[in-house]
């Protein structure tokens, strides 16, 4: 060879260097990249379980709370229904009472009773009782209504309403706690 010749020889870089083999480096990090994204998938999938069971634990926890706060509310509504329902006989007791002392002639008796009948009534609506009303007339609904007898009705216009009110009926809120007892017309 001659010197020319190997002067081009060390000059040419691309002739002196050969091809470096990657085939066993390039496999192991397409394995090592291939892993790092299945960890990471995993990661991934675990935090969206992880988020999602927190929203459904954050979402139960606010119906919880919504639902407690709704008893809460229905039982102060209804605290005291129980003694207001153990009061209603003594109620119909004064009722009976005011109809008997009216026909008397002792009026200051029958004042005071009368007063006394007021407080108890204006005490019992203060803690949410009211009175169901029907009066003689009213179509009979079973829903509200509980007729005790049915009698012939004296014209064809009372027939399938209320003739007369045995009982008054008693509500607290929207629910009835005593059914007005009626007589009803057939």
């Amino acid at each position: 060879m001659s010197e020319k010749n190997k002067a081009e020889e060390v000059n040419d870089p691309i002739l002196d260097e050969q091809p470096i083999n990657h085939t066993g480096n390039e496999q192991d990090e397409s394995a090592d990249n291939e892993e790092i994204q299945s960890v990471e998938e995993q990661l991934q999938n675990e935090l969206a379980k992880e988020k999602d069971k927190f929203l459904r634990l954050f979402a139960e926890f606010e119906n919880y709370k919504k639902r407690t706060s709704k008893e809460r509310m229905d039982l102060f509504k209804t605290a005291g229904q129980e003694v207001i329902i153990s009061l209603l006989p003594v109620l119909d007791d004064f009722e009976r009472a005011l109809k008997e002392l009216s026909k008397s002639e002792d009026k200051e008796m029958f004042k005071g009773i009368e007063l006394i009948n007021g407080k108890l009534r204006d005490t019992l609506k203060s803690k949410g009782m009211e009175e169901v009303g029907v009066k003689q007339g009213d179509v009979f609904d079973a829903e509200i209504h509980d007729a005790i007898t049915q009698i012939p009705a004296p014209t064809k216009k009372l027939k399938g309403k209320i003739l007369d009110v045995v009982e008054r009926g008693y509500k607290m809120g929207d629910r009835i706690i005593r059914h007005p007892k009626v007589v009803v017309g057939n």
